[in-house]
């Protein structure tokens, strides 16, 4: 499995940006796809999962009602819409996945995970 992930940026407080995790390789309909976001000195903390069929998703205390996942199943793309943007937000945004089936959330410590994409920078100014 092989995983892309882009659409980082610079945005201001109370802004909004899409990410988007490209994934081939695979077979990936029972799958979920993992966002998580890391703070230099802190470790990789998910914030959101979205499964590629039926409806299942998680999203962390921290983002619920901001930050919504959704997908493309015809692209293998899931796409996280960060809206609201608070100081609190900036980090590298990874995306990650496994083989576990199942609905979100799962497994989801950052050790958990098999494939990452590489991190796409968010920074919020103010």
């Amino acid at each position: 499995v092989q995983l892309q992930a882009f659409g980082g940026g610079l945005v201001q407080t109370g802004g909004f940006l899409r990410l988007s995790c490209a994934a081939s390789g695979s077979s990936l309909r029972y799958y979920k796809i993992y966002w998580f976001r890391q703070t230099p000195g802190k470790e990789r903390e998910a914030v959101s999962c979205t499964r590629m069929s039926g409806s299942s998703t998680y999203y962390a205390d921290s983002v619920k009602g901001r930050f919504t996942g959704t997908r493309d199943n015809a692209k293998n793309t899931v796409y996280l819409q960060l809206n609201s943007l608070k100081p609190e937000d900036p980090a590298v945004y990874y995306c990650g996945t496994n083989e576990e089936t199942g609905g979100c959330p799962g497994a989801i410590d950052y050790k958990d995970m098999e494939y990452w994409g590489k991190g796409t920078q968010v920074t919020v100014s103010s």
